[in-house]
């Protein structure tokens, strides 16, 4: 008789069940809209519309949608994209059709298995998504965005935003070359005025002001070298100068943020999909230990938590085929069947790998086989 270690949950896995189980089921709000999510960590403050909705992107990037919808962004009055099919998970790599196109084909790793991930990491070089990646990046209040958490875009960032567009010298093209899209010199480009435009502190405070003119800073009186002889309500040519350089130093700009940087910060956020999408899945075997007499067929099968199976593909392999040998692979019933061959003291990994219906995503399971 075969001895098989069941799997059992652990904490930290049903924690993270418990924090995305909203999105595993495409749950709605009891109108029969699904709810979607831009991004893993979110992308707040995008005006989204789709055939039935429409609304902003909440705080954890979350828009309502039917199934079938297509989605409209913007950030405030800025066209972003149209025609994005909506679902659980939506990633800026899904944006363009040429790139949504791109991740349906997936690769294979050295492993000999399909993955979605050498995919992914090759779409990352589409210079129009690197360049809405990074301005959308340098529209977030805060200058850094730390891992696990999302892209905030403010009210205060959208209103001038808004005032800004109609002074701009040409439309905002995400689509040109990355140096003409981050030019800086002779004249910045559309994004980089944008951005210039836009102060990402109260309102009230110093760095949303102007910046001293020149003229300004040559017709100050110079600051007294006798600290007693100064006078706190004069602004001296020393003080204008570096309230002129703070001021200048906060504008933002498109060299603030590189290509390397943007794709770092996808490759966390598709990742933590990928993690979240593997978690909803498992093996009803982890260990299945048999005599080396027993070459009967064996079967282990993909579940998925809460239920259903709905693979589209799936395929297996033996990392010691001297050992365990795969016998077949059927999506269909998301069952791999294999057996002894070997000695006993042999022992293999089967490596099984399937893509669930309604991703380009390929989740990775594996089950140690010993023979007693």
């Amino acid at each position: 008789m075969r001895s098989v270690h069941r799997i059992q949950l652990s904490l930290a896995l049903l924690s993270t069940l418990a924090f995305t189980g909203c999105l595993d089921d495409d749950s709605g709000a009891g109108d029969g809209t699904n709810t979607g999510r831009l991004n893993f960590n979110g992308i707040s403050g995008l005006t989204y519309q789709t055939a039935s909705q429409a609304g902003t992107t909440d705080a954890a990037g979350e828009f309502r949608y039917y199934p079938g919808e297509t989605l409209v962004f913007r950030v405030g009055e800025l066209p972003l994209v149209s025609g994005v099919p909506a679902r659980q998970y939506v990633t800026l790599l899904e944006f363009f059709e040429t790139t949504r196109t791109a991740l349906q084909a997936s690769m294979v790793d050295d492993e000999g298995l399909t993955t979605h991930t050498l995919t992914e990491q090759q779409v990352l070089e589409n210079t129009t998504l690197m360049n809405m990646t990074r301005f959308l990046m340098l529209l977030n209040w805060s200058e850094n965005i730390p891992e696990g958490e999302g892209i905030d875009v403010r009210k205060r960032v959208i209103s001038q935003l808004n005032a800004a567009l109609p002074n701009l010298t040409g439309a905002i093209d995400f689509t040109v070359s990355e140096s003409e899209f981050t030019a800086i010199t002779p004249i910045p480009s559309p994004a980089n005025q944008l951005l210039a435009a836009i102060c990402f502190y109260p309102e009230n405070d110093e760095l949303c002001e102007q910046p001293p003119t020149q003229a300004e800073i040559d017709n100050a009186p110079p600051r007294p070298e006798n600290a007693d002889e100064r006078d706190p309500n004069v602004e001296y040519k020393e003080d204008l100068k570096a309230k002129k350089e703070r001021i200048e130093g906060s504008v933002r700009s498109m060299e603030d943020n590189s290509a390397e940087d943007a794709q770092t910060y996808l490759t966390r956020e598709l990742k933590a999909i990928s993690t979240t999408v593997a978690n909803q899945y498992y093996l009803d075997d982890d260990i299945a230990s048999y005599p080396a007499s027993d070459t009967a067929i064996k079967q282990v099968a993909v579940r998925r938590i809460g239920g259903g199976r709905a693979l589209a593909e799936l395929e297996a392999i033996s990392t010691r085929t001297q050992d365990v040998q795969i016998h077949s692979a059927d999506w269909q019933s998301a069952e791999v069947e294999y057996f002894v061959a070997g000695a006993s003291g042999g022992e293999s990994e089967l490596l099984l790998s399937f893509r669930p219906e309604n991703t380009y995503r390929w989740v990775r399971k594996q089950l140690r086989v010993i023979i007693r």
